[in-house]
């Protein structure tokens, strides 16, 4: 059996994972990463980025189907649109492997040294790896946890043939002509969407009473005025029931107890994710747990010293750039730097349509905290960037604190929020008033004009409402 020694062995080349490697390796430490699949994790090969791929795919092909209809306010036709949904599917895929490559370049750069298969624990300094050319031994001072996470899988809709999970969704080579998706997170409303402008007859089966459960109404209201648009039908407080008898569709209780059949070509379920731990003996370790997933404390450690965890496997948010700044704190730590990292200033984001994005602190978790409030709102329809975008449905809102002016959390809905993410975390965790916000220049014509404008509608003053 061949021995490995190292300072830091890193199991799961995920964002977080192989982000904690390469910086480990930056800083001259020995760094061992054990991946029992492909280097990027779910996020890279299966998640994040194929599925942000197959939106735009979908966006680009929405826009021709209306273009062919003559009706563009901006006078645009173009003939009737044809979709090789193979060859997007292998577009997607060429940038999952570029991608892909790219990681394995950087873990060598940084010298880390790269374990393809299965790895167990022996104990808390030794795990043993199940490769193609026999066990390796690898013995280490420190070890991060960074398996990731799975989708969850209903007993009585189990994937395979017509039921699907968003794995599955992301490999189809054709738009399945009725979708039923079960659950109506940022997974399912995402797919659903893109689906549902491929040409696919797309419902939501959500057993909450509103879709996308931890934002507030205001937020997810545009998200169901276009779904309706694009003739998704949602039903809240339904239940999955499993298939129909003959396995053409899904039995449902919808919300007032009757049983209804749902023809369906395909089911796409995306009801939660799943830490991935199974196979890691991680009984002969001493962790605390939350459940299924590994707790963990403010420096991601466990409660065994010199072995920590970070990404999905420690539970919510399961976001990748959250493992990834895990992953980047744990090796400085390891390293012996002083480190520490800020929450609040984690962005979550749904690419549906429109996005939604949301950092800090919501108006009722900021009322639940004991704050005063002072709250500005300004809508993109006042943005001249999102009308020339043909996007002016949504809007930025700033929530502060109403005696300091301190901006507590900063939530927008509309048409590529997403890039704004970046300019709303760095106003969190730099701890940025209203006045900073207002006082900051932004450029003429953006979207992100709404944000200045929204911090001084908070301060009594907006400018263009």
């Amino acid at each position: 059996m061949t021995e490995i020694t190292c300072k830091l062995l890193v199991i799961g080349a995920g964002p977080g994972g192989y982000v904690c490697a390469i910086r480990a390796g930056q800083l001259g430490l020995d760094t061992v990463i054990v991946e029992s699949t492909r280097l990027g994790g779910s996020c890279l090969n299966v998640g994040c980025i194929p599925s942000k791929a197959m939106i735009h795919v979908a966006e680009e092909f929405e826009k021709a189907a209306e273009a062919a209809t003559g009706k563009t306010p901006f006078g645009l036709t173009v003939s009737q649109p044809a979709l090789d949904l193979k060859q997007a599917v292998a577009w997607k895929d060429g940038i999952v492997q570029r991608l892909n490559n790219g990681v394995a370049g950087l873990l060598r750069k940084a010298k880390v040294k790269i374990v393809h298969g299965k790895a167990r624990f022996r104990d808390g300094k030794t795990v043993v790896v199940e490769t193609e050319t026999g066990p390796k031994t690898i013995q280490a001072e420190a070890i991060v946890i960074a398996t990731g996470s799975a989708p969850v899988e209903l007993p009585f809709l189990p994937f395979g043939g017509n039921v699907i999970s968003s794995t599955g969704a992301l490999a189809l080579t054709e738009v399945p002509k009725r979708l039923v998706v079960v659950g109506g997170g940022y997974i399912g409303l995402e797919l659903g969407t893109a689906f549902a402008k491929l040409g696919a007859k797309v419902m939501v089966i959500e057993a909450q009473d509103k879709i996308l459960p931890l934002y507030d109404a205001e937020l997810t209201g545009p998200i169901s005025k276009r779904l309706t648009a694009l003739g998704v039908e949602v039903l809240t407080g339904a239940k999955a029931l499993g298939p129909t008898p003959k396995g053409d569709g899904l039995r449902i209780e919808t919300a007032d107890g009757k049983e209804r059949s749902l023809p369906a070509d395909k089911i796409l379920v995306t009801v939660g994710r799943k830490p991935v731990t199974e196979g890691l003996s991680l009984e002969n370790l001493v962790l605390d747990m939350d459940g299924r997933f590994i707790r963990i404390g403010e420096r991601c450690e466990t409660a065994m010293r010199g072995i920590y965890a970070i990404g999905d496997v420690t539970g919510e948010p399961m976001l990748a750039h959250r493992a990834m700044a895990q992953g980047e704190m744990v090796a400085e730590i390891v390293a012996g730097l002083p480190r520490a990292w800020d929450k609040r200033g984690i962005a979550a984001i749904c690419f549906t349509d429109p996005e939604i994005v949301s950092v800090g602190l919501s108006p009722d978790e900021a009322k639940r905290a004991g704050h005063e409030l002072k709250i500005g709102q300004f809508p993109f329809a006042a943005n001249g960037r999102a009308m020339t975008r043909h996007g002016e449905a949504g809007f930025v809102r700033v929530v502060a604190q109403a005696g300091s002016d301190l901006v507590l959390g900063i939530q927008a809905v509309g048409q590529g929020v997403s890039e704004l993410s970046a300019a709303f975390g760095l106003a969190i965790e730099m701890g940025a008033t209203l006045q900073d916000i207002s006082g900051t220049i932004h450029a003429h014509p953006t979207l992100g004009e709404a944000f200045p404008e929204a911090a001084m509608k908070a301060l009594g003053h907006a400018l263009h409402i």
